[in-house]
């Protein structure tokens, strides 16, 4: 159980391994949506490119903007945005809120002019003031701090004689003209056109295309003025005129945005232009939104929404018609997705909803004359903005800067489908892996599991083998290694088997030379005669020499091997060897016929004459041994290829079957006394054809044991290489 437990542990952890395919999969789809990201950038760039083409070299769409100003006056030099709905002239001062935070303040520091020698300190006046457009009208309002509200008396015809505002705006004639707007109590309001002479303050007309309301406050007074902007071409100031004595009525200071009697020093207004808004309509269609600024980074004109412009355009994604696999991918597949995807939001938050100012790194390198972009996240985290900025030229001069913004929602949302499928698939893949190598552990460590059952089978609690392993026919491994298991218990079977029939060889092998050095001991104490005691001592002389032979062989393989480490091998000539080791036989086998055959004069071979010498005797051994008086033992050597084959083949008696390859093994002997000629002469302990394996392995060779083609005996074959 412990052997299959860990078969399926170590296939179950080599499961884990296919976790690296959604590993694989899920960086490439991000390295994907990065490649997506960048095309993105590129084709943003391309189209802030495609717009300031349109724009540069088109001064007019500037020239009443105030772009080229040098330097932008704060304060002095007015934004007008455009506001979202017209504004109730009420003097409630509600419905700026929504672009408040364009709102300049007004104090000490911005004293126009000081009258009638006052000399006190301008404190007790101060404003908050804006200015809007909606339409062809332009707004303005202010928010005044006044500890004394003097109004201007009913019945008089000077308009000094009260708090009043004073307005002066460069006309389309490139005139200066000046209005102002001086109330007797709260309510509505229309301005007086002043005299051309900027030293008076008299009121010539009404100019009632400005007209609002003047509202009291508990801390002073709220001013909503409203006009046309064809009245002016950009130069605008206006100035708040402080009175506080009711007894004189004269006026103290003048606190405003810019003196208002002298054309030069007009602040100018800005207002996002109707022209390059005509430019960009048709951008909203462009699944983008689109911003024009002046060299000062105000907002000249904008089109397309933010919240729709996601880049990619992705389809509805489709829906199976099986309900079943729509519920559980519904139900169960996406919500474990999107523990890991992140869900692009439908709505965010947009900083620059309603902004009429831009920053950024960007927009800064464009109007320096280069084109960049910037990625940003908003303000909630929920959304990634992609800018790109690209400069408008005038006559060489960076005027302006577009500004292409998209968010990646379209990119996010095609790299959430992709994830998907594809954890869709790697769900198929690693349940139906997984499934496969449980299935296919379960098999191997039931398969392993059988052949240990069968391998204790056929061994009893003594360790005697009691029968055979069944020889698997699967062709893989573990059928591999069940046919080596019933091959090792064959031959540990023979073994036992010769072992067990050892005692008995042995016996046979030692009763004769006992029996004769037992029998001569015993005549030797029965005779007196020195010759019969002679003859009885060497018989007894001769047993002890054959018990000297028999544990000499038992003896011989274990001597080999340690003379072999110490061998020198030298070049010979083989032929040379057996030749003169086959005449030696001619004499001591008289009783055999030999016969020597060589296709080569001389075969050098690198190993040692003596050991080849005896691998030859115990091969001829054995072929005298299975062979009978008068039979012909035929020795051939030649050349074959690379190696030089010695064969010896003799008539007799063939392999046992299924013995061919272990008869070369130690003391493996499978000789019967009717088969083995002058038994009695020697020892058979069965380490012959072991010895001559052993010399062959030494000289790197091989030693094969095959019956006759004929099937009329064996022949032995030895290969060398040369």
């Amino acid at each position: 159980m412990g052997f299959r437990f860990s078969i399926r542990l170590q296939l179950m952890v080599l499961s884990l391994f296919l976790f690296t395919i959604p590993y694989l999969g899920y960086n490439y789809v991000w390295e994907l949506e990065q490649y997506l990201r960048n095309g993105q950038e590129q084709t943003m760039i391309g189209t802030a490119r495609a717009v300031a083409t349109a724009l540069h070299e088109r001064p007019a769409l500037f020239d009443s903007q105030s772009a080229y100003l040098q330097d932008v006056r704060p304060g002095t030099d007015l934004y007008a945005p455009p506001i979202p709905s017209p504004i109730r002239l009420d003097g409630e001062l509600n419905d700026w809120q929504q672009v408040s935070e364009l709102m300049s303040e007004y104090g000490s520091g911005e004293v126009i002019e000081y009258y009638n020698g006052y000399a006190g300190e301008p404190t007790s006046l101060s404003f908050k003031h804006m200015v809007g457009r909606y339409g062809q009208f332009l707004y303005a309002m202010f928010e005044v701090s006044d500890d004394v509200l003097l109004w201007r008396q009913p019945n008089s015809l000077s308009v000094e004689t009260g708090d009043h505002l004073l307005v002066g705006m460069e006309t389309p004639q490139g005139e200066l003209a000046r209005y102002v707007v001086a109330p007797y109590e709260s309510g509505w309001v229309n301005a007086y056109k002043l005299a051309d002479n900027t030293t008076t303050t008299r009121a010539v007309e009404n100019a009632l295309s400005i007209q609002g309301r003047w509202q009291e406050t508990a801390t002073g007074y709220n001013i909503e003025l409203r006009f046309p902007l064809s009245m002016t071409t950009g130069g605008l100031a206006f100035s708040i005129v402080d009175v506080d004595d009711r007894a004189s009525r004269l006026k103290q200071y003048a606190l405003g945005t810019a003196n208002t009697k002298e054309l030069a020093e007009l602040g100018t207004v800005i207002t996002p232009s109707p022209e390059i808004e005509r430019i960009l309509a048709g951008l909203k269609y462009a699944d983008s939104r689109v911003w024009v600024v002046d060299k000062h980074k105000r907002v000249l004109a904008r089109a397309g929404d933010i919240q729709s412009a996601t880049g990619i355009k992705v389809d509805e994604k489709e829906t199976s018609s099986n309900a079943v696999w729509n519920w559980i991918e519904s139900e169960w597949l996406l919500p474990l997705y999107y523990q890991i995807l992140t869900q692009p939001p439908a709505d965010f938050i947009d900083e620059l909803d309603d902004a009429y100012a831009l920053v950024g790194q960007d927009l800064g390198t464009a109007l320096n004359g280069q084109p960049d972009s910037l990625w940003r996240l908003s303000p909630d985290n929920k959304a990634i903005v992609l800018s790109a900025a690209y400069p408008i030229f005038i006559e060489g001069n960076v005027m302006g800067a577009v500004i292409v913004e998209q968010t990646t929602n379209g990119i996010r949302t095609l790299r959430n489908r992709a994830l998907e499928q594809l954890f869709h698939v790697i769900l198929a893949v690693m349940t139906i892996g997984t499934l496969g190598l449980l299935l296919f552990a379960t098999r191997i460590s039931n398969r392993i599991r059988s052949l240990r059952d069968n391998t204790e089978a056929v061994i009893d609690d003594n360790g005697k083998i009691i029968g055979t392993l069944p020889v698997s026919n699967q062709r893989d491994e573990i059928g591999d290694l069940s046919r080596s298991f019933a091959d090792v218990l064959s031959r540990l079977q023979q073994y036992n088997s010769y072992l067990e029939n050892m005692a008995s060889r042995l016996s046979h092998e030692l009763r004769t030379p006992i029996a004769v050095v037992k029998s001569s001991l015993d005549m030797l104490t029965q005779v007196n005669d020195a010759d019969q005691q002679a003859v009885f001592v060497e018989r007894a002389q001769s047993g002890v020499n054959r018990l000297s032979n028999i544990l000499n062989s038992m003896s011989e393989a274990t001597r080999l091997e340690q003379a072999i480490e110490q061998e020198d091998l030298e070049t010979f000539n083989i032929i040379k060897v057996i030749d003169g080791c086959v005449e030696g036989y001619q004499h001591a086998y008289a009783q055999r016929k030999w016969t020597f055959i060589s296709t080569d004069n001389s075969l050098l071979i690198n190993g040692s004459p003596e050991l080849i010498a005896q691998l030859f005797d115990k091969i001829v051994s054995n072929a005298v041994d299975f062979s009978k008086d008068n039979d012909e033992i035929i020795v051939k050597l030649e050349k074959h290829d690379k190696s030089a084959l010695l064969s010896v083949s003799n008539p007799g008696p063939l392999l046992p079957k299924g013995m061919k390859n272990q008869l070369t093994q130690s003391m493996v002997s499978v000789r019967k006394e009717n088969d083995v000629q002058n038994a009695g002469h020697s020892p058979h302990l069965g380490l012959g054809l072991y010895i001559a394996n052993i010399i062959a392995t030494f000289h790197k060779g091989q030693l094969l044991l095959n019956d006759r083609e004929d099937g009329t005996g064996v022949i032995v074959t030895v290969s060398l290489p040369l």
